[in-house]
């Protein structure tokens, strides 16, 4: 009889490791490991803030080498940097950071999309990869009504996504805020003149997100469109900085 408890002991203590360990594996998972509010649809909430790095230099951008910093205007207040995971890859982080004095603070970051193929530091209209560079963020627009947006918005039907692409894409450019490349500053984000011509490609935007890869834009969700339509001000002239994080950082 002692030897048959011991033995039924050992068993539930065994089947008790197991279920801690089990438990461990879902927190891991579902839990803070991977950011906590990530912002993955209507709604989400956005990453939160980062604790400071003390090795981090407050006065650039992170992960951005000298060659992009220093086309960051002098007069920038709010820069867009968009982090993305690969050359190839069409996944991407988007951090919005402020200056406040001297120093760069980051104040918020959402999951994104890029182009599907990934990046490029030398876009072609059709390429299907997004352009690696610094651009200015003048004008925004959309289908929707004005959220609040600072920069100048237009609203018109002329933004809406062609019906025969698939349902999950219409809602695509219900906010958009153009991405200054080849393209001129002061007119709505869909003004089709390509100062350096078709080929170049153009018509790059941050707009609403679908759940995948993109023609050459950057898309994120509803919420954090609605956010960086409010928050990014003409006055701080707001710039993106983009690309694969090692083109950024090479």
């Amino acid at each position: 009889m002692r030897n048959g408890g011991l033995r039924r002991a050992m068993a539930a203590t065994a089947a008790l490791g197991s279920l801690l360990t089990a438990l461990t594996t879902l927190t891991a998972c579902g839990g803070s490991a991977h950011g906590g509010g990530a912002d993955v649809g209507k709604g989400a909430r956005t990453s939160p803030v980062a604790p400071t790095d003390p090795t981090r230099d407050p006065t650039r951008i992170p992960g951005v080498a000298d060659r992009w910093q220093r086309r960051i205007p002098a007069d920038s207040r709010q820069v867009v940097a968009v982090y993305g995971n690969g050359k190839d890859s069409p996944d991407s982080t988007v951090v919005l950071y402020t200056k406040r004095g001297s120093a760069w603070d980051r104040v918020r970051s959402w999951p994104a999309h890029n182009g599907k193929k990934g990046w490029t530091t030398d876009h072609r209209e059709g390429d299907n990869r997004s352009p690696v560079g610094v651009f200015t963020l003048s004008d925004a627009g959309g289908v929707r009504k004005n959220p609040g947006a600072r920069l100048p918005y237009t609203r018109s039907a002329g933004f809406a996504a062609p019906r025969w692409w698939a349902k999950s894409y219409w809602h695509d450019f219900d906010y958009v805020i153009a991405i200054d490349y080849n393209r001129i500053k002061g007119t709505p984000p869909n003004d089709p003149t390509r100062p350096e011509g078709q080929a170049k490609g153009g018509g790059i935007w941050l707009h609403m997100d679908h759940g995948s890869g993109t023609s050459a834009c950057v898309s994120l969700s509803e919420s954090a469109m609605e956010y960086l339509l409010r928050t990014l001000d003409p006055d701080r002239h707001p710039v993106v900085v983009m690309g694969d994080r090692a083109d950024l950082a090479g």
